[in-house]
């Protein structure tokens, strides 16, 4: 069965009350099973609304509201491919998606790594793909939620807001600003 209804929830993961920011979340059916499953668990045990699906690209978590997606790939799996599988899976991907974030994870990050984070970022210049190094599935489930959230369109119109009043602040406080209308009076 495809489509985004379908659940693949394990017994031992327990359902938490949908909090007040909770997102929806499109991800990939290869996410719920093996090691993957990790994700989808703590995706679900934070609260967000969780479905999967078989027509995205694997290893890919989609913020609906947000607009923005995620490529979860691991570097231990990319080095060990050919260049190009990975370099064509990655085009697809934010040909796909207009706010595409790669999410490299590594336990460590060593001069291969960032080699091949350094030849990603070369191939793809210009284009809609941001490349963030992780440590573990809590670090990267951490960060796509908060750039998911501080993408969608209630927190982006809330920190608009906090950044005009700030520049307001600023400028209303400023000896320097002070000065220029000092300056601009005494002229007229």
């Amino acid at each position: 069965m495809s489509g985004l209804v379908q659940s693949c929830r394990s017994e031992a993961s327990y359902h938490v009350p949908t909090p007040i920011g909770s997102l929806l979340i499109i991800i990939q059916n290869g996410l719920c099973a093996g090691t993957s499953s990790e994700v989808a668990t703590v995706l679900e045990n934070q609260g967000h609304r969780v479905r999967y699906s078989e027509s995205v690209e694997d290893g890919s978590i989609i913020f609906s509201l947000s607009g923005v997606a995620f490529l979860l790939m691991d570097a231990k799996e990319c080095l060990m491919s050919a260049e190009e599988i990975v370099l064509a899976k990655t085009e697809k991907f934010i040909n796909i998606h207009r706010n595409s974030f790669l999410v490299l994870s590594a336990a460590l990050h060593g001069s291969q790594e960032w080699k091949l984070m350094f030849r990603i970022q070369q191939r793809f210049l210009g284009r809609n793909l941001r490349i963030l190094p992780v440590h573990n599935t809590v670090n990267a489930i951490n960060l796509i939620c908060t750039i998911a959230k501080t993408t969608s369109k209630p927190y982006i119109d809330s920190i608009c807001y906090r950044m005009i009043t700030a520049k307001a602040y600023v400028i209303e406080q400023s000896p320097v600003w002070k000065t220029l209308q000092k300056i601009k009076l005494s002229s007229d």
